[in-house]
């Protein structure tokens, strides 16, 4: 059976551009397992890449047929938006090893689903200044900036990504990515190190 590389961290703490650069090493034979949400798309995002977008109906249709393994909601000062993992045609476990963006929750909701043996997480630090300055400067490029909901996400992710909730999820490893290029290094040879050899098709 693949493992499932799950990339977490705070956010601004370069998840986004760390997942596209470990899928585009040639020497990776990663698959993607793309999440879904509620959430309105953003300027720059594309359906089925970052995220699948579903409307509310969508997602209690989904869960309907039993077809949700994990679903997280979180209370936004635009409403609720929720974030989950749909057992779909993505997901091949005898033939592939994937690697996916989550949340501690996340992690330890698909683990429990799958098993201990088959999630690998794989945590990013950044420096707090710098991951609020990171946010910013892309919030600004939004076409309707949203500064309140990025204050709360930055407080929120204080919480959730404690040393305690770290500890208790039996997180212990981190990578900085304090430099891009060696973050991006050390993620490669860590996965490549941990990753099952698995019958591609």
């Amino acid at each position: 059976m693949g493992k499932i590389f799950c990339l977490m961290g705070k956010s601004s703490c370069g998840k986004d551009t760390l997942y596209k650069r470990i899928l585009s090493d040639p020497s990776l034979p990663l698959h993607t397992l793309v999440p879904y949400t509620t959430r309105p798309m953003r300027d720059g995002e594309t359906e089925g890449v970052e995220y699948y977008f579903r409307t509310e109906s969508q997602q209690q249709e989904l869960e309907r047929q039993g077809k949700i393994i994990e679903l997280r909601s979180y209370e936004t000062v635009h409403g609720i938006w929720k974030y989950f993992t749909v057992n779909d045609h993505q997901i091949h476990l005898e033939r592939h090893n994937y690697l996916l963006i989550g949340t501690l929750e996340s992690f330890k909701k698909l683990r429990s689903y799958f098993g201990p043996d088959t999630l690998v997480p794989i945590y990013i630090e950044l420096e707090d200044g710098e991951r609020l300055q990171r946010a910013l400067n892309r919030e600004r490029l939004q076409t309707v900036p949203g500064y309140t909901e990025l204050c709360r996400r930055f407080l929120a992710d204080e919480k959730d990504f404690s040393q305690e909730n770290l500890q208790k999820a039996g997180i212990t490893l981190s990578f900085s990515n304090h430099d891009l290029e060696i973050c991006t290094e050390n993620i490669i040879s860590f996965i490549k190190a941990n990753m099952d050899k698995v019958t591609s098709s």
